[in-house]
């Protein structure tokens, strides 16, 4: 039986030009790129080199942005968010600003600032639009932070931050800007310069990479303001922004994996988007009652899709056990007991929610792939509804 794997947005596998990278600086690389000798040096050139390999890609340069390489990119989250709310002190009560459905290492932040006297605001996200009228009413003078994801993870949603960031820096120019670009980053063109924001998270193993990397672009201005502080202390690692020996091999293979996709993105849009649209038709057209729950504008790789009876955790392990793999919405929540935030954001209610499945593809994902997860979803819907 044929793997079928279409859980992308959770993780990706491993690229070959990622895995060579990663072997050679484990086999090649075993010194601390830390260390005052030539073999210290050595590993930190491939450190160096891909820090420019990764400014590039986000359409920015050494003189306009800095990389902090992290674990993950949840920990590049909490870097841009509690770093930005730790760094200086703040007159009166400071607003964060964030939407109704971001990602849980985002979300959850938003809870620990409120227990320190934070007043956290979200815009709406209904039907997978960003609200700009609702942003703009609560932007005030004492917003300190603004952080918007750029794709949503559970429904592909693309909101529009260029706009929600110009109105951002014209009401609040003191504000620090941050977006989650993780499921966007080389799925979507987007770049640090026209997206207008002060710092911008990315991750290795959405795109191809190793899992235990992520990174942390920020601006050349913040660097000079003093505007984040470190949420992991240590050596002075990462111009004493993180903590901790750096991933060596994890970083070659970042860079790597960068290398190999970056000039990929016209033909991954393609590509996905056809058979996104292919699959989204097959199952709406079934007659069984699915739905698509699909936002105007969104990344082409995402789909996320509802049926009318069958519990999402049921469908998941159904189509498991004929090896397709997709996911019941985030993999960094899907473990939670309380239901993701994102669909009802979306304006599902909660039963719907507990009956959404989510899709995500890559270039290797074939027409027969995307048909045959739609003959064995529409089976699954069939058979398990009456159970």
């Amino acid at each position: 039986m044929k793997a079928i794997y279409l859980d992308n947005s959770a993780t990706t596998p491993v690229c070959a030009a990622a895995r060579e990278a990663a072997l050679a600086a484990m086999t090649g690389l075993c010194a601390n790129p830390s260390s005052l000798h030539s073999a210290g040096f050595e590993a930190e050139r491939t450190v160096s080199r891909a820090r420019e390999t990764l400014l590039a890609a986000l359409g920015s340069d050494p003189a306009s942005g800095r990389i902090v390489f992290t674990g993950c990119g949840s920990e590049a989250n909490n870097l841009a968010v509690l770093g930005a709310a730790r760094a200086k002190r703040f007159r009166g009560t400071p607003r964060l600003i964030t939407t109704d459905g971001e990602h849980p290492s985002v979300a959850e932040q938003t809870k620990v600032l409120a227990a320190a006297g934070w007043e956290v605001r979200a815009v709406p996200t209904k039907g997978g639009v960003l609200d700009l009228g609702a942003l703009d009413a609560l932007l005030t003078p004492e917003t300190a932070i603004v952080s918007l994801m750029l794709v949503n993870n559970e429904t592909g949603a693309l909101y529009d931050l260029p706009a929600a960031f110009r109105l951002a820096r014209q009401k609040c120019p003191g504000a620090f800007l941050h977006t989650d670009a993780v499921q966007a980053f080389l799925k979507v063109p987007f770049s640090v310069k026209t997206l207008g924001c002060d710092a911008l998270t990315v991750s290795a193993h959405k795109i191809g990479g190793l899992k235990g990397v992520g990174a942390l672009w920020y601006s050349a201005e913040t660097e000079k303001k003093r505007r984040l502080s470190p949420v992991i202390y240590g050596g002075g690692q990462e111009n004493g922004l993180r903590g901790g020996t750096e991933n060596v091999p994890g970083i070659a293979a970042f860079a790597a994996a960068i290398g190999e996709n970056r000039p990929l993105l016209a033909r991954f849009g393609e590509h996905t988007r056809a058979l996104t649209d292919r699959i989204a038709r097959t199952l709406t057209e079934a007659g069984l009652g699915v739905t698509v729950n699909r936002p105007p504008v969104c990344a082409p790789h995402i789909l996320s899709v509802t049926n009318p009876r069958v519990r999402s955790e049921t469908l998941v392990h159904f189509l498991s056990a004929r090896g397709i793999y997709v996911s019941a919405g985030s993999a960094c929540s899907s473990h939670a007991s309380h239901l993701s935030p994102v669909l009802p954001a979306f304006g599902l209610d909660e039963a719907a929610a507990g009956r959404t499945v989510r899709v995500s593809l890559s270039l290797d994902t074939s027409a027969e792939d995307a048909d045959a997860f739609c003959a064995a979803f529409l089976d699954g819907v069939s058979t398990l509804a009456g159970r």
